[in-house]
């Protein structure tokens, strides 16, 4: 677990785009002309939301076994209580994460049943990258395109104004559901609402994932998605992008069946309204 709420730059242009960058920063869809192109477009946006589950469920996996077979062997020690009780963390209690910035505050603090959970990626549990950093690592989202198709890609999340990233991760005390968000914030609102509806209709091209819960409070606002239904494996996957205020919202969940989307759906619902509240739904 990271202690420290820390800033992390962006990944070489060589590693796997987190799931912000490479669903976030997809291209609008092209002209009805170039129906041929954007449908190549929609193909090499969509094959990285398959793998991004994947990938997660593998990770839920791993940390299952791990958990599972960790030494619990520890003998207990018994200590004096300290002549003096220690001071207060100014950071706040560092096992729900922190909240010492204005987007760190935004996410959810850890929930009652939940813990702080594996590290995503290059950026541990619970961390925050500055406006370019993340601007920069969405800009990689691109690097299937070349030339000018790449530059105007550029150009349009230099235009979301992006002010931030930050993402924390969630395991269940019962080691059967691993969970990360991702908040992204912009400045750009009506960027935003269009990037939104542009993600979920792709979710909804793909054609192999099926439909997640609907979320309740936020049916206009959030879209959750499930991995394709295979029976042969034990992990099961769920993707949800959502936004509220000038926050983009990412949640991806993986755990083992039976898999509790409700549980999932409830935590995307407590993350958009402790954006709106915070302090609320804690």
């Amino acid at each position: 677990m990271n202690d420290d709420h820390t800033t992390v730059p962006a990944p070489p242009a060589d590693s796997e785009p987190a799931p912000a960058a490479a669903l976030a920063a997809a291209p609008e869809p092209a002209a009805a002309p170039a129906r041929k192109g954007r449908a190549r477009r929609v193909v090499l946006t969509a094959v990285p939301v398959v793998l991004v589950l994947a990938a997660v469920a593998g990770a839920a996996a791993y940390t299952k076994a791990t958990v599972d077979d960790a030494d619990r062997t520890v003998p207990t020690r018994l200590w004096e209580k300290p002549a003096h009780e220690p001071g207060k963390d100014p950071a706040g209690d560092v096992a729900r994460g922190r909240a010492s910035t204005e987007l760190s505050k935004l996410l959810l603090p850890v929930p009652a049943g939940y813990r702080l959970g594996p590290d995503s990626g290059t950026y541990g549990n619970d961390a925050e990258v500055s406006g370019p950093a993340a601007a920069a690592e969405m800009k990689e989202g691109g690097r299937g395109l070349s030339g000018r198709p790449r530059r105007d890609f550029e150009k349009r999340v230099d235009k979301l104004r992006i002010q931030g990233l930050a993402v924390r991760t969630y395991a269940s005390n019962g080691n059967d559901l691993v969970i990360t968000t991702q908040l992204v914030r912009m400045k750009d609102r009506k960027a935003l609402k269009d990037l939104y509806s542009f993600r979920a209709g792709l979710f909804d091209s793909v054609g192999v994932l099926r439909d997640g819960p609907a979320i309740d409070g936020h049916k206009k606002n959030a879209r959750c998605f499930r991995d394709p239904e295979n029976t042969k494996q034990r992990i099961e996957g769920m993707f949800c992008t959502a936004y509220e205020g000038e926050v983009m919202v990412t949640f991806s969940a993986s755990g083992t069946k039976p898999f509790d989307k409700a549980a999932v759906a409830e935590l995307v619902k407590d993350q958009l309204n402790h954006i709106t509240s915070p302090g609320e739904y804690i």
